[in-house]
């Protein structure tokens, strides 16, 4: 019988995802274990792998698609010996036929959900129906594509004629209509922006003010990152402290280290996630997250780092970081963020965490305060080590000095309370032996 294969879920709260490209095209015969797709989502892109042996005989929602809801079906498999007269007999519900077998791909969480619509049943746009006579509407009947890309050209639409259903405006009636057909501001005067939630919109600024630019379609990582930074700016408050802490013994330990190493190289960065997680395990009370009914307080020190791919900034996790080695830590590091950079993270290995690190110090950033990533409680930014004037027993001495920016979300972390974990990861990094017991 068919099998369905459905929109693949990477995490509880996925509800949409894009489908990037297909790997096998109509015809192809399958295995299990054999890649079928790749799916985009918020924070990575995951193969789809056909479960069962067959032929791939339809394919449901075409390459590029993006919003596919979860659980929704995208192709049909048919078992050897099956022809396409399967899919719609099994799929139109014919006297006797059995509906498609749903197929879950491997890799998804397995999870209730509502049933796969059938492939045969395709809802057909409604008519608009008229306005009551003697009742004249002032309402403008388009589709929801068409609206937004009047509202990307900055279209008038009440002064589009639509050529759809009931004079209903669709994409190809936007697509003959000139840009800058919305009503016209006072001569000399520049178009006003269109407003955006986040201010003026951009691309009609400077459509306004003749500035040459191109357009970058956001992928859904980039949408998300976007998304989760604008909440959590606006409904955390953020508390800042900043703190110095010397190098110069962390480097002279690091350079013995790498001497000695043979398959490893340790990194600045790695003895920061190293401090970062015992400096949590030491002083737990900054090893907390806020909500509504309590204080969620960690038992393990769970490190995210963050990570620039070129779809995005992504965060994988080096768990447990308090008592992981330095040569184990740098190894998983580099593991993950080279598949954090090829968008094969599994939802594990970015998913969770209790604080974040974010280091810019090897763009010679000195210092910079960074964005929470909720719902953990804090975030410390690295800045470069760097040589400065700094004063020991009354005299002027040079030293290698890297500032740390920890932003906190003060409902569970206050000034003390972060002030305090500042002191103790501060110590470690100018002990770095205590990194290595």
């Amino acid at each position: 019988m068919p099998h369905n294969v459905l929109m693949p879920a990477l995490s509880p709260t996925m509800t949409e995802g894009k489908l990037a490209k297909w790997v096998k095209k109509e015809g192809d015969k399958v295995k299990p274990g054999t890649v079928l797709a790749e799916i985009e989502t918020d924070k990575a892109t995951m193969e789809v792998e056909a479960v069962d042996e067959g032929t791939l005989a339809k394919i449901v929602v075409p390459a590029g698609t993006e919003g596919v809801k979860v659980n929704s079906v995208i192709a049909v498999l048919l078992e050897e010996g099956e022809d396409a007269s399967s899919i719609s007999k099994a799929a139109g519900g014919g006297a006797g036929a059995p509906p498609p077998k749903t197929v879950t791909p491997a890799n998804q969480p397995k999870e209730t959900s509502k049933p796969a619509p059938s492939l045969a049943v395709v809802p057909q746009a409604q008519p608009q129906q008229a306005a009551p006579q003697g009742k004249p509407s002032n309402r403008i009947f388009a589709s929801p594509l068409a609206k937004r890309i009047a509202k990307e050209k900055g279209i008038d639409l009440a002064s589009v004629k639509g050529s759809g259903p009931h004079g209903r405006i669709v994409k190809e009636d936007l697509e003959k209509a000139k840009p800058g057909a919305a009503p016209m501001a006072a001569p000399g005067a520049p178009r006003a922006p269109m407003a955006t939630p986040s201010g003026p919109d951009a691309k009609a600024l400077a459509d306004a003010y003749g500035i040459p630019y191109k357009l970058q379609p956001n992928n859904n990582i980039r949408k998300v990152v976007a998304r989760r930074l604008t909440e959590a700016k606006q409904q955390i408050p953020h508390f800042y402290l900043s703190i110095d802490c010397e190098l110069d013994t962390l480097l002279n330990v690091r350079k013995e280290l790498n001497e000695a190493a043979q398959d490893y190289k340790i990194s600045v960065n790695d003895f920061v996630i190293k401090a970062t997680g015992l400096a949590l395990q030491k002083y737990p009370a900054a090893n907390v997250s806020w909500t509504d009914d309590n204080l969620v307080q960690y038992e393990r020190a769970d490190v995210s780092v963050a990570v620039a791919t070129p779809n995005g900034l992504i965060t994988p996790i080096i768990k447990d970081a308090a008592n992981k080695s330095l040569k184990d830590i740098s190894n998983e590091m580099k593991e993950l963020a080279a598949k954090a950079k090829d968008g094969k993270l599994k939802p594990a290995e970015f998913q969770g965490g209790t604080i974040s690190v974010s280091n810019l110090g090897m763009f010679g950033v000195r210092e910079f305060a960074a964005i929470v990533n909720p719902p953990q409680g804090a975030i410390l930014a690295i800045g470069a080590g760097e040589q400065r004037a700094v004063v020991k027993d009354g005299q002027v001495k040079v030293a290698t000095v890297m500032t740390v920016t920890m932003s906190t979300d003060h409902r569970c972390i206050d000034g003390a309370i972060g002030a305090e974990y500042l002191q103790v990861f501060k110590k470690l990094i100018e002990s770095p032996m205590s990194l290595i017991l």
